[in-house]
Parts: structure tokens; sequence; C-alpha cells
């Protein structure tokens, strides 16, 4: 049963990433005022986003400390609740980061990193 939890968990994990980046994309078509600027935003910011997540908060980071890890966890996880807040849809952005924040917490007690 423990085995189940973890790999839900983790699993869990994994999928808010890919959201978040999915959002940062939506937001930055939705914010871009030309074209060109919103494929930019679309492309770039999940792009910027995955890049610094890959170096300091992935689980097989290289970069950083702890404490830089849920630096960055928390800087994406917030502004992709700010995102879907300013795209309007406060009630999705509460229950992201609500979401998030138990799986985050439930990871962290249980240490459930692979």
């Amino acid at each position: 049963m423990f085995n189940l939890w973890k790999w839900g968990n983790l699993l869990l994990a994994f999928l808010v990433e890919l959201v978040a980046l999915g959002i940062f994309a939506w937001w930055g078509w939705d914010t871009g005022s030309t074209t060109l600027a919103r494929w930019l935003l679309a492309v770039g910011l999940p792009l910027v986003t995955a890049v610094v997540w890959g170096l300091f908060a992935a689980p097989t980071a290289t970069r950083g400390t702890p404490a830089v890890r849920w630096v960055v966890k928390v800087l994406v996880f917030g502004l992709t609740g700010a995102a879907l807040w300013s795209l309007g849809h406060p009630l999705l952005a509460v229950v992201f980061v609500v979401v998030v924040a138990a799986n985050l917490l439930i990871i962290q007690t249980q240490k459930l990193q692979p």
C-alpha cells in the first residue's frame, strides 16, 4: 500500500510540474500583444522554467542547495498560481496552489524522493 501511495504522490508531483509549464504557455500567449510576442512568451517562458527547474529543483538537479531547491519550487508554483489568477481563474489558482502544497508536504514528510 505504501508503494501505491509513494508512486501516486510522485506522479502527482510530475503532473503539476507539467501543468505549470502549460499554464505559463497559456499565460504567455494571452499576455503577448503581438503574434511574435505571443509566440516568444508562450514558448520561451515554459522553456526557461523547465531549464531552471532541471538545474535547481528536479530530483536529479546538480546545482544549488536544498534551500535553493525550495525557493525555486515556491517561485515556480506561486507564479503559476498568480498566472492562473491573472487569466481570470482565481478558484483554479487557489486549488492548484493547495494541491501543490499538499503534495510537496506529503513528499517531504514521507521522504518519497526516488
